[in-house]
């Protein structure tokens, strides 16, 4: 099948089937759980959520009283200053557990908005104790995510301080595929790359000017492909080299 053939991004499929029917379940990237673990999960499940492209999945203005998990699309976490400016603190992929900083912050933390179209299993805050109570393995599990987020940005926190924009961009287009690679979202070499220059320049702290300008560097000199929404990395090694980006293989991580 030849890239061209692909059909642009669609809505997702509503999630309504139970949680021993998920499809993320039957992927290698994520741990398997047992029959009562699922059975907890599925009773702290509360429900189903679509969000369409561009919409609001958490806002910044007013506490959650829901957590998520999301089931398909790409979302990013982010915050606003007073005059408008954004930076992406996060980006999110299918797994991602959404949500918790806002359980020990004194007020909001962050807003998450969906860049495409996306599914999200819903839970009730209010019952999050309950979980950890009653099985503390998920609970584990839950402060598992929590730490490999805290982590993420203390990555994009090295990139914004002591990257240049060529590293910057390098790292973060390496770390994107290798993400959209470990979630099962890459065909045949391409991955889904529903971004704009502003979200990558939001990420990375540089100008709409310079993001572009590095962009078409980098693409000038052979490392990587855009198309219609759709990302190749044509020299892998060379945008590791460039963006100081040498990760570990990624560990399968908890589903909620």
């Amino acid at each position: 099948m030849k890239f061209e053939d692909y059909p642009a991004p669609v809505s997702p499929p509503r999630c309504a089937h139970p949680c021993e029917e998920c499809g993320l379940r039957r992927s290698p990237a994520f741990l398997a759980v047992s029959a009562a673990e699922l059975d907890a999960i599925q009773s702290f499940r509360s429900g189903t959520r679509v969000v369409e492209a561009g919409g609001r999945i958490v806002g910044e203005d007013r506490p959650s009283a829901q957590l998520y998990t999301l089931y398909s699309g790409w979302a990013f976490r982010y915050k606003t200053l007073s005059d408008g400016r954004r930076q992406i603190l996060s980006f999110l992929l299918p797994g991602d557990f959404i949500g918790l900083q806002d359980e020990f912050a004194d007020g909001h933390t962050h807003g998450v908005e969906a860049v495409t179209g996306t599914t999200l299993c819903t839970f009730e805050r209010d019952t999050l104790w309950e979980l950890f109570h009653t099985q503390p393995k998920l609970g584990y599990h839950i402060t598992w995510l929590a730490a490999r987020e805290e982590k993420l940005v203390d990555d994009n926190l090295v990139t914004a301080g002591r990257r240049n924009a060529g590293e910057r961009v390098a790292m973060l287009l390496m770390h994107l595929y290798r993400r959209a690679e470990r979630a099962g979202m890459v065909r045949d070499g391409w991955a889904e790359f529903p971004f704009n220059q502003q979200h990558i320049a939001d990420a990375l702290g540089l100008s709409l000017v310079h993001t572009n300008k590095t962009l078409r560097r980098l693409q000038r000199l052979g490392l990587y492909k855009l198309d219609s929404g759709w990302l190749r990395i044509l020299e892998p090694h060379a945008l590791e080299a460039l963006g100081d980006y040498f990760e570990r293989p990624m560990l399968p991580a908890p589903l909620i």
